[in-house]
């Protein structure tokens, strides 16, 4: 053998013994748990992998870009970062970190929307958790391409953001939350519902509108077929429904005070002036305020007035319903 071919043998073994020593040390250091607190880091759409290992680096999160980007490229992980809001464990070790990225572990943000939320509050919710502005959703909530797209018989998605509670990442965007909460809606109103909406001879949309009155009526779960049934005698009658808080709903910058000026102003949601129901939902019905409206009580009652306890008395006639509000809201 040569002396060339020799140099080369021992070239290629010092090579591989480099390369060896090289890959153990890396691993090493991949694998040593750092000092820091818990750390809160977000990763932009778009965002390059060496600003992202920068970042990393200079808030004492990893020791050294070259060795993570290194491995990250040995393991073909470099390009598969995702945007988003990252919650990193005190202590995590370099390899750690960089799974927590590529595995697109993202922080998720709890919101509740409570029932008979109206669509200006979600959005003040969804606002306040800092995951999209007020405007912003409020401007989704009323894109007709986006209503029309998700099938909405509505001219706004009042009503059928269902009421839930829900987890979102920061880079959930209005659209997607928009989405979320009506896959939801259409989970609730299922197929049987549909059916029996049709046999009462109501639209789905019929339903969130009346089932959005009953929800803003009362608290009490008991309550809401027997007031359901209440609004549907007066509608099968021809009488008006005089409900109080469409008139609200309809009211712009309402600041607490009912009076009787407004119950006599027309607007298309003062039920006190228009016939029918209102054009739309006045806020976002739970699932026992939909089904007190499929299901309402039999009952013979047409009037209802708030005792202080908040339930209510319910009367069939006139006379009762007039002792009655004269016995619960004219009595010291």
């Amino acid at each position: 053998m040569n002396k060339g071919i020799l140099w080369i043998c021992f070239a290629l073994i010092l090579a591989i013994l480099s390369a060896g020593v090289l890959v153990l040390g890396l691993s090493r250091h991949l694998e040593q748990p750092r000092n820091f607190e818990q750390t809160e880091i977000t990763i932009s759409p778009g965002q390059s992998f060496s600003s992202v290992l920068t970042g990393l680096h200079r808030q004492g999160l990893i020791s050294s870009v070259w060795k993570l980007k290194l491995y990250a490229r040995f393991k073909g992980c470099d390009k598969k970062l995702r945007a988003g809001e990252y919650l990193i464990p005190a202590g995590a070790s370099p390899e750690k970190v960089l799974n927590i990225l590529v595995q697109g572990k993202v922080v998720l943000h709890r919101i509740t929307v409570p029932e008979g939320y109206s669509l200006r509050q979600i959005a003040e919710t969804v606002d306040r958790a800092g995951l999209v502005p007020e405007a912003e959703f409020l401007a989704a909530a009323d894109d007709p391409q986006l209503i029309n797209e998700f099938k909405i018989s509505g001219s706004s998605f009042e009503g059928y953001l269902f009421p839930d509670t829900y987890l979102f990442s920061r880079q959930t965007s209005a659209r997607e939350i928009i989405e979320v909460m009506v896959h939801r809606f259409n989970e609730v109103f299922s197929n049987d519902w549909k059916e029996r909406a049709a046999r009462l001879g109501l639209s789905i949309h019929e339903v969130v509108v009346l089932a959005s009155i009953v929800e803003k009526e009362t608290g009490v779960d008991a309550e809401r077929p027997v007031i359901a049934s209440v609004f549907r005698n007066r509608l099968n009658l021809g009488m008006r429904l005089e409900s109080d808080p469409t008139v609200i709903y309809g009211i712009e910058n309402f600041d607490g005070n009912l009076t009787r000026t407004h119950l006599r102003t027309p607007t298309p949601y003062n039920t006190y002036t228009q016939q029918g129901l209102p054009p739309g939902p006045i806020a976002s019905p739970g699932r026992k305020s939909l089904e007190a409206v499929l299901y309402p009580a039999d009952t013979p009652y047409l009037f209802f007035v708030a005792r202080k306890d908040r339930t209510h008395q319910f009367s069939a006639t006139l006379t009762e319903h007039r002792k009655a509000v004269s016995a619960h809201q004219l009595s010291p």
